[in-house]
């Protein structure tokens, strides 16, 4: 518990002491975001505001991680979370680059951010395949029972990581919104581990201690974006960019598959999965109007859904509020759900 709630504290002092140096440097840089045209017009004020803070994020995490877990046993978890996390936000890093140097909104193509996307998806869903303590088996949640995908285990899982990284970046819509949801749900995914942990002592110290630099890394992320809230929340000074945004869902799906907990994602993560699916909704609705009626029509005012909240009339700070009561009701639904799960 000690060095969770350190990793917590230095994830956040690291965020902290760096933001009034970065922010600066981003912004000599010229490093500002540029704002979709299709977005609400309201979001036009922020054109130019400093992005690609998410490496703040990241150093802070992963820093404080890999520092909490020095003396710790076997390094199987810990390792392949941070290439992972680091492999997401290389391809948001990319795809920034790109927004920020040619100015243009949508960075990268579809095609190169699917492309490198998916080489961070299959290998580390191949390595959790290949890994003893995880294997083709997930937890159902509430009936404490394991699922044995076998071989389908590697596209099913595949195709969620690459699902929720992209979820997380679609998220990311709002001033402080990502840094909220993640911190508050963070703590869900470092109580499981905890759970998890308590559970293998007796039969399997390794294991005990792979599950414990879960719960580590779990806690810095949670104190990097707490950390980084002092920055990101309305009006925001830096955003995170589509470098923090991919690097929280590569983290978050990757703990999650660690833990064989890929369902609880629905529960810890449900605003980020509920604005992929609004997003999809949208787009099958609008083509299917068209076809119907001859004229396109829409389901939402606008998607991802926070948007469509703020059209309704709903403040920025509001939404922000109300997702992260949200995430933390289903978090700690989340974790009644991991009680009794026996690990072997």
């Amino acid at each position: 518990m000690l060095r969770m709630l350190v990793a917590l504290i230095l994830s956040a002092v690291i965020v902290l002491v760096s933001g009034p140096k970065v922010i600066p440097a981003l912004r000599k840089l010229k490093f500002g975001q540029t704002i979709y045209d299709l977005g609400p017009q309201s979001h036009k004020a922020k054109q130019g505001t400093p992005t690609m803070g998410g490496v703040m994020i990241a150093a802070g995490a992963l820093i404080a991680a890999v520092v909490c877990t020095v003396g710790i046993p076997g390094w199987s978890f810990m390792l392949p979370l941070v290439l992972m996390s680091a492999g997401s936000m290389a391809v948001g890093f990319a795809d920034d680059w790109v927004k920020v140097v040619k100015k243009r909104s949508l960075g990268l193509t579809p095609k190169q951010k699917i492309a490198g996307q998916l080489v961070v998806c299959v290998a580390f869903t191949l390595y959790c395949y290949l890994h003893p303590s995880v294997g083709s088996s997930i937890i159902v949640p509430f009936f404490n029972v394991e699922w044995d995908l076998g071989i389908f285990y590697i596209p099913l899982l595949s195709l969620t990581i690459l699902f929720m990284i992209n979820s997380a970046n679609l998220q990311d819509g709002l001033d402080g919104i990502l840094s909220t949801v993640t911190s508050v749900g963070n703590v869900a995914w470092a109580g499981i581990a905890v759970m998890f942990m308590t559970a293998a002592a007796a039969s399997n110290a390794v294991l005990a201690a792979e599950y414990q630099s879960v719960a580590i890394y779990a806690m810095a992320l949670c104190g990097a974006c707490i950390g980084f809230l002092r920055f990101n929340k309305y009006p925001a000074t830096v955003f995170m960019g589509d470098t923090g945004s991919e690097y929280i869902g590569g983290a978050v799906v990757g703990m999650a598959m660690l833990l064989r907990e890929p369902f609880l994602l629905l529960l810890i993560t449900f605003t980020m999965v509920a604005s992929s699916v609004t997003v999809i909704i949208q787009r099958y609705y609008y083509k299917a109007t068209r076809k119907i009626y001859g004229e396109p029509r829409r389901l939402f005012k606008m998607t991802p859904i926070h948007h469509h909240f703020e059209l309704c009339g709903y403040k920025e700070t509001q939404i922000v509020k109300g997702y992260g009561v949200c995430t933390a009701i289903l978090s700690l639904i989340a974790i009644l759900s991991a009680i009794g799960v026996k690990i072997v």
